[in-house]
C-alpha cells in the first residue's frame, strides 16, 4: 500500500502544483475531476479509453441515477441532454461542467415543480372501481412530454399511495368484525378515503421536504459517481463524509455520543439509543426527542431546525472527552438542554461472537462464531480487527470441548483482505490462501505464513447469497483444501475483485483551501480461488445446497452495471486436507432431512413466488383486484413465517470466559438472550448443527 501511495504522489506531483491557489468558481470541482480521471486512468485494474462509448455508458447512468423513476423530467428535458451523449469524454477530459450544470439547473427547477402536483393530484377523490393499472418499471415507461402528462402519471402513483392505505384500514375492520373489537371504530369507504389522503400527504410533504435539500454537490457526486461506475460497481468518488461514514462502518466505532437520528420533516428525531453510548449513560436523552439546537460546550447554540441531517450529525460528532449541548424538545413538549462528553462508541452488532450449541439429548456440544464483516481498524496502530477477535472466539470455544465448529459467513459482505487470509490461517497449516492480480505483471499468491494450526477440528462454513469477496475468499480456500464443507445458498455473492482507497488530500501538494477532497475507491485488482478459478460473478457454490426463499431472484455482482467479467489463471500448488468422512454421504442425508422438513418446503415454494412478484412489473389501481392479490399475498406471506415459528431442541451458551463480563451487564445479557433466541428459531444453523454431528458419525 505505501508503494502504491509512492508511486501516486510522484505521479500527481507534476499535475497538482500547476494549479492556481484561487479557490472561487469551480476550482475544487475541476481538481477533483481531474484525480478522479487521472486515477482511474492510471490504476484501476484495466485500461479503458476515455471515448464516445464511455460517453454514452456515463450519459446513461447518470441520467438513471438522476430520476431513475422518471418522477421529476421531462421528455423535452432529455432531449435537451441527449445533444451532449457523446461529448462527456471531451468535457471530462477539459474539465468542462457545462453538461453537468444544464441537468443541475433543470433538475432543481423540476424537483420545485412537483409539490404543486402533489397537491393537485390528491385534491379530487381517487375512483376505486376503474380497471386501471400503474407501471411499476421505469425501463418499461417512457418521461412524461409535457407536465400535464407528468401530473397524470403522479396522479396514478398516489392513487396506488392511497389505495393501499385504504386497504389496510378495510382488513382492519374487517378482522375486528370477525372479533368483536368495539376499539376500532368501523367508517365507510370515503370516510378511510379521507384519512388515507391525509396520511399520504404527511409523508410526501416530509419526503418532498428531504428531497428539495439536495444541493449542487450532492448532484456533482452523482455525476462523478456515473464517470467511475463505468469503470465498475465498487468503483466510486466518496466525499470527505462518506469516507467518514465508510471508516466508521468497517472499524465498528465512532465518536460521538452513541443516538441514531432520522429526519421526517423539519425536526431531527432521535429513533435509537445505542445501550452503553455517552447518551445512555448520560440518561437523558430519549427516543422520539426533537433536537432543535447544538452547542459546542459553552458555545453559542446553532439552530439545527430545517438543517440538513448530515450537516447536523456533522456537529453532533466530535472527538472523545469533548462536550456538545443539545436543545431538544421532549415527547411531553418542554423544552431541555442535555449537555452529553462524547467518547469512542463501540458497535457491536459489527464485532465477531461465540457462542456453544447443545443438543439437548445427546449432549453434544459445537462451537458457533458468527462473522458480519471482515472489519479492520486501519487509523490505528493497535486498531480491533476481525482476525484477531476470531482468534480469541475459537480459543474460548476450544476450551469448551466442543466436537465441530460452524463459521457463520451469511450476509457478511467482506472487508480486510489481510483479515480473510489470516481467518483461513487458523484451519490449515500453511499454504497458499488466494491469489491476486493486478493491472500488469504475473499473479501473486498470498499465503498463511504461520505452520501452528488453530483448530484441527471439523469445519462447516454457513454462506448466502449476500457473502461476498473476503467472504468468498475464506470459503473458496476452506473448499478448495477440502478442509470443511460450505452449506448455505446455492452460490455467493460473485464479488471477485480488489479495492483500495486513493485519499485526494495526500495526493495534492498545497492548495490547503481547497481541502478537504475526498477519496476515490478504486479496483486494482482481481482475486482468484488456488484453484485458478475466479469468484468473480459465479461466486463460490455451496457443497450441500439449501433451500432459499432468495434463490430465484437476480441478485449478485452479475446483477450489477459494469461488472468485471469471470476468467480463471493457473492453479496454486497446494496439498488438499485428508478429511475422515465421504462428502456425498453427508450431503444425501442432509438432503434427506431437508426434503423432508415442513419448514425448508415451505420456503422452496416461497422462493417461486416470490420471483413471481418480484418480476411483476404493473399494479391494478382498482381496490377490488388489489384486495384480492392483497389478501392471496398475505395468506403466502403468515406460511412463510411459519417456516420461523419452529423452535428447535438445541441449547444455547456463551463460553465460560465470557460468563463474568456478559451477566454481570443487564445491556449484554438482554442483548444474548435475544441472540440466543433467533438462534433457536434459525433453521439454517439447527441443518448445519446436524451436519457437524454427521461428520462426527
Amino acid at each position: 500500500m505505501n508503494k502504491l501511495y509512492i508511486l501516486i504522489s510522484v505521479f500527481f506531483l507534476g499535475i497538482l502544483f500547476s494549479f492556481t491557489a484561487d479557490n472561487s468558481g469551480n476550482e475544487k470541482d475541476k481538481l477533483i475531476l481531474d484525480l478522479i480521471r487521472e486515477g482511474l486512468q492510471n490504476y484501476f485494474y484495466s485500461e479503458k479509453k476515455i471515448d464516445n462509448d464511455f460517453s454514452e455508458d456515463v450519459y446513461k447512468l447518470y441520467l438513471k441515477k438522476l430520476d431513475y423513476n422518471k418522477r421529476f423530467l421531462l421528455q423535452s428535458d432529455v432531449n435537451q441532454f441527449a445533444a451532449y451523449k457523446y461529448k462527456i469524454d471531451d468535457a471530462v477530459k477539459t474539465d468542462d461542467f457545462t453538461f453537468f450544470n444544464l441537468t443541475k439547473d433543470v433538475y432543481i427547477k423540476r424537483v420545485s415543480e412537483i409539490n404543486k402536483y402533489i397537491d393537485a393530484a390528491l385534491k379530487k377523490p381517487f375512483d376505486f372501481t376503474k380497471n386501471d393499472s400503474l407501471q411499476l418499471e421505469p425501463d418499461k415507461r417512457p418521461f412524461a412530454k409535457t407536465k400535464k402528462e407528468l401530473m397524470q402519471y403522479w396522479r396514478q402513483f398516489l392513487k396506488y399511495a392511497v389505495m393501499t392505505k385504504v386497504a389496510e384500514k378495510l382488513e382492519t375492520q374487517e378482522e375486528a368484525k370477525k372479533n368483536n373489537d368495539t376499539t376500532v371504530e368501523i367508517k365507510t369507504e370515503i370516510q378511510l378515503q379521507e384519512k388515507a389522503v391525509e396520511e399520504v400527504k404527511k409523508n410526501y410533504d416530509d419526503w418532498y421536504h428531504r428531497i428539495s435539500k439536495v444541493d449542487e454537490n450532492d448532484l456533482l457526486n452523482l455525476y462523478f459517481n456515473s464517470i467511475t461506475g463505468y469503470y465498475g460497481p465498487h468503483t466510486g468518488y466518496f466525499p470527505p463524509k462518506d469516507k467518514e461514514n465508510f471508516d466508521i462502518q468497517i472499524s465498528g466505532k465512532l465518536e460521538g455520543i452513541g443516538a441514531q437520528l432520522s429526519q421526517p420533516n423539519a425536526y431531527i428525531k432521535v429513533v435509537k439509543i445505542i445501550p452503553g453510548s455517552p447518551c445512555w449513560k448520560q440518561g437523558e436523552l430519549g427516543v422520539g426527542d426533537k433536537i432543535l439546537k447544538v452547542a459546542q460546550g459553552d458555545k453559542e447554540p446553532v439552530n439545527v431546525v430545517d438543517m440538513r441531517l448530515d450537516k447536523a450529525i456533522e456537529m453532533i460528532r466530535g472527538k472523545k472527552g469533548t462536550e456538545v449541548k443539545l436543545t431538544v424538545k421532549k415527547t411531553d413538549g418542554t423544552i431541555k438542554v442535555i449537555p452529553i462528553i462524547r467518547d469512542i462508541i463501540i458497535l457491536e452488532e459489527t464485532f465477531a461472537k461465540s457462542a456453544v450449541i447443545e443438543d439437548s439429548v445427546s449432549g453434544k456440544r459445537t462451537g458457533y462464531i458468527y462473522l458480519p464483516g471482515f472489519y479492520a481498524d486501519f487509523n490505528h496502530k493497535n486498531g480491533r480487527r476481525s482476525a484477531g477477535d476470531v482468534k480469541k472466539e475459537i480459543q474460548k470455544l476450544k476450551k469448551e470441548h466442543i466436537n465441530g465448529l460452524i463459521l457463520d459467513l451469511r450476509n457478511n459482505g467482506g472487508g480486510s483482505l489481510q483479515d480473510a487470509i489470516d481467518i483461513v490461517g487458523f484451519f490449515i497449516k500453511d499454504g497458499p490462501v488466494v491469489q491476486v492480480k493486478q493491472r500488469t505483471g504475473m499473479p501473486q499468491i498470498l499465503k498463511d505464513r504461520n505452520s501452528e494450526i488453530l483448530y484441527d477440528g471439523d469445519l462447516v462454513v454457513m454462506v448466502n447469497e449476500f457473502s461476498a469477496s473476503a467472504s468468498e475468499i475464506t470459503a473458496a480456500a476452506i473448499q478448495d483444501y477440502g478442509r470443511g464443507i460450505i452449506v448455505g445458498s446455492e452460490h455467493t455473492f460473485g464479488k471477485g475483485t480488489v479495492q483500495r482507497f486513493l485519499p485526494f488530500d495526500r495526493m495534492v501538494r498545497g492548495n490547503d483551501s481547497l481541502k478537504p477532497l475526498g477519496d476515490l475507491k478504486l479496483t486494482i485488482q482481481k482475486f482468484y480461488r488456488i484453484n485458478g478459478g475466479a469468484t468473480q460473478l459465479k461466486g463460490v457454490e455451496s457443497d450441500i445446497v439449501f433451500p432459499d426463499a432468495y434463490a430465484k431472484l437476480d441478485m449478485g455482482e452479475k446483477d450489477l452495471e459494469n461488472p468485471m467479467p469471470w476468467d480463471e489463471i493457473p492453479k496454486a500448488e497446494y496439498k488438499k486436507f485428508k478429511v475422515k468422512y465421504k462428502l456425498s454421504e453427508i450431503k444425501m442425508k442432509s438432503e434427506k432431512r431437508v426434503n423432508s422438513d415442513t419448514s425448508f418446503n415451505i420456503i422452496k415454494d416461497y422462493s417461486g413466488k416470490m420471483k413471481y412478484y418480484n418480476d411483476k412489473d404493473y399494479t391494478s389501481l382498482n381496490l377490488k383486484k388489489y384486495m384480492k392479490d392483497a389478501e392471496l399475498r398475505s395468506k403466502f406471506s403468515k406460511r412463510f413465517r411459519k417456516a420461523d415459528n419452529r423452535v428447535s431442541n438445541l441449547k444455547f451458551y456463551i463460553p465460560k470466559a465470557d460468563s463474568a463480563n456478559v451477566y454481570s451487564d443487564t445491556v449484554k445479557t438482554r442483548r444474548v438472550i435475544s441472540w440466543f433466541k433467533d438462534l433457536k428459531r434459525d433453521i439454517y444453523l439447527n441443518e448445519t448443527f446436524k451436519i457437524v454431528s454427521d461428520i462426527n458419525k
